[in-house]
């Protein structure tokens, strides 16, 4: 992946827990008070807003099946993050999440369901040209499944060895990204 080349024709997917927000591991962020901006992600989609042309967030919400947060919940607190990012001048264009229990869904990580609704949504994205940036193999993987590229933040799963075949770069943190990529 050459940094140097990712202009407004590129496309940015961005997993949520992990990410974008601090991940309860062994649990879910199932309310607003419950969500918290990992440490520069705000400055990082700011800076990353001026260089890709869509941002999009593709994240798995196994928590609705389970009946543990409503949709009304996720809703809330997609609008409490897209705000506040845009307080910060940074943009999501748009969320897609996938409620589903199982895995076999088309739609759930790591099947490349939610890149296709994108797609759909958005036919400027192409995927040679997208990169999905996410804390577990599942995000990679859904990044091979879509030909995209893939960025692995460690924030939850710090012992993935790397190089690994299913990894393009890693980074400590979405702002150690942001800065990597020219601006």
């Amino acid at each position: 992946m050459d940094l140097p080349k990712i202009d407004k024709t590129w496309t940015l997917f961005l997993d949520r827990d992990g990410v974008i927000n601090v991940e309860k591991k062994g649990d879910y962020v199932l309310h607003v008070n419950s969500f918290i901006f990992s440490q520069g992600a705000q400055e990082a989609i700011r800076i990353l807003s001026g260089i890709f042309g869509l941002m999009i967030v593709a994240t798995n919400q196994r928590s609705i099946a389970k009946q543990l947060m409503t949709l009304e919940d996720l809703h809330s607190i997609h609008a409490y993050m897209t705000e506040a990012l845009h307080n910060q001048c940074g943009r999501i264009d748009k969320i897609y999440y996938c409620a589903d229990m199982h895995d076999d869904s088309p739609n759930r990580k790591p099947n490349p369901g939610m890149a296709l609704q994108a797609k759909k949504d958005f036919p400027q994205i192409d995927f040679s040209k997208s990169i999905m940036v996410g804390n577990t193999l599942s995000d990679m993987r859904f990044a091979r499944n879509a030909g995209m590229y893939a960025v692995f933040i460690p924030s939850t799963d710090p012992d993935v060895p790397f190089p690994n075949e299913l990894i393009d770069l890693r980074f400590n943190s979405l702002l150690d990204f942001a800065k990597a990529v020219p601006h």
